[in-house]
């Protein structure tokens, strides 16, 4: 039988039961620890039908109660959390110069993490066989025998349905059948999904960010690193776009006479504001560039500026200056609620967050002075390898599927 219709639920009553279980799943991992009784407040369930679904998922391993001790209360609240450090994802970022595994658990967390870089990243196979075999090593050191599902990102445009990378720039790859060769790898597992990173960063904030960004429904994530591009969430749903292209705003023209993309095109964002923009100019605007290592990355241009190098701090300024060029142009197309910045350009938030703002408000459409957020990334851990697990854990808390 076809995997994706053993998930259908033929019965409404079945139907309207798996509909809220997801939910009461849902809201105890957002609001943990939580009582019954609030659960049925929130959810406008009676409570009978709450205690029954609470006690299944106890069953299933999947929650825990706990006696909250209070002296000034008559009764001690029992409250509900997820069961942690039980159910696991595994989670693989790939990119070309180096490409990340995890073990992580339902609510995020990273356990276990390793990664690797791939001299030949055109070998598509040797390159998802190692990280294939790097997960399985993570695994069998946590003596994980079975995850909940594997969740991929990768730096290109991702047919998630087809499973297929149909272009990945920086890796030069082209229609690479990347679910196939995780399913031959993996012949035991049965949920996989597969991503462009920044669109799963994307849903990784939209799931685990904190702070401000928990209250925001419209953003925009722009991941900066060796390329650009972006995930788009409208109503706190992730956009994937006809071609599954939606968010590559790191390909929009800055400069008709620009340095050459490796899209073809001259003068896109990416080739003035990615990581390797930034090392080329710092290197370009140094007269002891001869004498620095050619192994010099961002981060050493971070602490340089840290250290108060007025060249590692211009390199950074102009960085921000074309970040905030190119967000004026996601502003005028999708009019967000915020923008969220990841990648370690955010190191120095404080150096390019002014150039950002300023670009930004000088290419507003009709300088209508639209009041749009400009927000670092909430996540602590690298949000492409967190969006890689969110995609498994997305799965997870969604087990149903309607029949239309």
């Amino acid at each position: 039988m076809n995997q994706s219709r053993d998930k259908v639920i033929g019965g409404n009553a079945k139907l309207v039961r798996s509909i809220n279980r997801a939910t009461l799943l849902n809201l105890i991992r957002t609001r943990q620890p939580i009582s019954r009784a609030e659960i049925a407040r929130i959810t406008n369930l009676n409570k009978s039908t709450v205690s029954s679904i609470v006690n299944d998922l106890i069953e299933e391993n999947l929650i825990d109660e706990q006696e909250i001790k209070d002296k000034n209360v008559g009764r001690n609240p029992i409250l509900l959390s997820l069961k942690l450090n039980t159910h696991f994802v595994g989670a693989i970022n790939i990119d070309s110069s180096i490409s990340r595994v995890a073990i992580v658990d339902i609510d995020g967390r990273i356990v276990k993490r390793s990664s690797f870089s791939f001299e030949n990243n055109e070998n598509a196979d040797k390159f998802l066989e190692t990280a294939g075999t790097m997960l399985k090593k993570l695994q069998r050191e946590m003596k994980v025998t079975q995850l909940q599902g594997i969740g991929v990102s990768v730096a290109g445009i991702v047919d998630r349905a087809a499973e297929v990378v149909r272009v990945g720039p920086n890796l030069k790859w082209h229609n690479v059948e990347i679910g196939r060769k995780f399913r031959d790898l993996f012949p035991e597992q049965d949920s996989f999904a597969f991503e462009n990173d920044a669109k799963a960063s994307a849903l990784a904030e939209l799931w685990f960010g904190k702070g401000r960004i928990t209250q925001i429904n419209d953003f925009v994530f722009l991941s900066v690193g060796i390329g650009i591009g972006a995930g788009i969430v409208v109503g706190k749903k992730l956009l994937d776009g006809f071609n599954h292209s939606a968010g590559e705003f790191g390909h929009t023209i800055v400069s008709d006479n620009g340095p050459f993309c490796n899209c073809g095109d001259r003068g896109c964002l990416e080739v003035y504001a990615s990581d390797h923009a930034t090392v080329r100019r710092f290197l370009a605007n140094n007269p002891n560039s001869k004498a620095i290592s050619t192994n010099i990355l961002l981060k050493d241009i971070i602490q340089l500026a840290k250290e108060n190098n007025p060249l590692a701090i211009e390199a950074l300024k102009e960085t921000g200056h074309y970040l905030g060029i190119g967000i004026s142009t996601i502003v005028k197309s999708v009019d967000p609620q915020a923008v969220v910045i990841g990648g370690k350009i955010i190191q120095a938030w404080d150096i390019i967050y002014p150039e950002i703002k300023k670009a930004e408000q000088e290419h507003d459409m009709f300088h209508l002075n639209r009041s749009v957020e400009i927000l670092p990334s909430s996540l602590s851990v690298r949000p492409r390898l967190i969006g890689a697990a969110t995609l498994p854990i997305k799965e997870f808390f969604s087990d149903y599927q309607i029949v239309r």
